[in-house]
């Protein structure tokens, strides 16, 4: 293909995705599926292989975006480099040569208290602080040293307290941080090669400008987990509110920052705790759904696409999804009656998946390009429909994948 077609295509894509955002009937059916392990698989490497050395990827993606072209495309960006993961001695997650046997597999989160529960008002008080001092040494063996990172009273001759207490545990926790931020950037270098490649030579446009959490989430995942959070709704739970609002606001500006001059305009939220079986639908709407729709909305207030990617069931939240901005948002689902989101947000924002990743991994090729169709033919119409799957890609049959966005190719046309 020449480069003036492919620049063509790119730009297509990118309308289309763009329409089908705002609630327009685009050419197509959008086909955006969220790539995590399965290019590599495809690609004949092994995760072990791919994350020792993260340039053995390339190839893995290029077998990929050569035989398909999805209309929002995933780079290698979730395929964390081991190096980084084993220089900081991450203690939250675990990867095939680390705690994983199994060279195929992908990293497993470690979920613990790396906050505790009386420490809710240290954070509320100062959360920078709580993350500095608390945070980084509890999840980074190789931060120790952060436990002595206390500068709030340097000011004057307190800088002399401050600077007497870097010993050679905070000089060498410090020094392995730099060696890793080297590491880090030199793996950001080649993702942003690859994106250029992405856009240049297969005509695919960037998925991502940036990753978000629900406020609650950021609480309930990273620093209490689940059976603490849980505990914490109601044992304290104006503290849990009182945090969980620190925390949007925040979020907000750091992922307003970070989005600066990004390629893409999608934030893409990965929602845990918001299903319908975790907390009730008052709990909901008090601890998860206002602080993340206030997330939601100042983030398209600044031009952005938030993608909603709902983990779970969520059949019980449609009510509270429709309090969105119109044709500014994308609600993902991996669990939810798809005809039924159809008939009540049509009008409001665009949905996106669900088609069960069992059926790529265990079903037969009839089995999916039914499915598929039966998702473009009632959820597509009239467009505000984006075609993906229930989960991130990793196992699957290579022939279903390929039926699947075969069948998205021949029945999501609109003309």
């Amino acid at each position: 293909m020449s480069d003036i077609n492919i620049k063509s295509e790119y730009k297509k894509r990118v309308k289309r995705v763009a329409d089908c955002v705002s609630l327009k009937e685009p050419d197509k059916v959008p086909f955006i599926p969220v790539m995590e392990a399965f290019p590599v698989y495809y690609g004949g490497k092994t995760i072990k292989e791919c994350i020792d050395d993260y340039k053995k990827t390339e190839p893995c993606f290029d077998k990929f975006f050569t035989d398909f072209k999805p209309d929002l495309g995933w780079d290698p960006i979730m395929i964390f480099p081991s190096q980084i993961l084993d220089k900081i001695g991450i203690k939250w997650f675990r990867w095939p040569g680390r705690g994983i046997d199994d060279e195929n597999v992908m990293y497993q989160f470690i979920e613990d208290e790396y906050m505790k529960s009386d420490e809710y008002d240290e954070a509320i008080r100062d959360m920078t602080n709580f993350m500095t001092t608390k945070w980084f040494p509890r999840s980074f063996s190789a931060m120790s040293g952060f436990s002595k990172f206390y500068t709030r009273n340097a000011m004057w001759f307190g800088f002399l307290g401050t600077f007497a207490a870097f010993d050679s545990e905070v000089i060498n926790s410090m020094q392995t941080a730099a060696d890793a931020a080297k590491i880090i950037n030199r793996w950001f270098g080649y993702l942003g090669e690859y994106r250029k490649k992405m856009r240049d030579k297969f005509g695919v446009p960037l998925a991502y400008g940036g990753f978000a959490y629900a406020p609650f989430d950021m609480l309930g995942d990273s620093l209490r987990g689940t059976e603490g959070i849980l505990t914490d709704l109601y044992d304290q739970p104006d503290k849990v509110l009182a945090l969980v609002n620190n925390i949007t606001d925040f979020a907000i500006e750091d992922t307003l920052k970070g989005a600066e001059g990004a390629e893409s305009p999608y934030i893409w939220f990965w929602l845990h705790k918001g299903v319908d079986s975790f907390m009730s639908d008052e709990m909901y709407k008090k601890f998860y759904w206002d602080s993340l729709q206030r997330y939601i909305v100042a983030l398209t207030e600044k031009n952005l696409v938030p993608v909603i990617y709902c983990e779970g069931k969520y059949d019980t939240r449609l009510k509270y999804l429709k309090d969105v901005p119109k044709g500014k948002v994308i609600y993902d689902f991996e669990d939810m009656d798809m005809f039924k989101a159809k008939r009540e947000l049509k009008d409001i924002a665009c949905i996106a998946g669900n088609l069960p990743n069992y059926l790529l991994s265990y079903g037969t090729k009839e089995q999916v390009m039914e499915y598929a169709k039966k998702l473009c033919d009632i959820c597509g119409d009239g467009g505000g429909f984006m075609f993906d799957t229930g989960a991130l890609i990793d196992d699957a049959k290579f022939e279903n994948f390929e039926v699947m966005y075969e069948t998205v190719d021949k029945f999501g046309r609109y003309s």
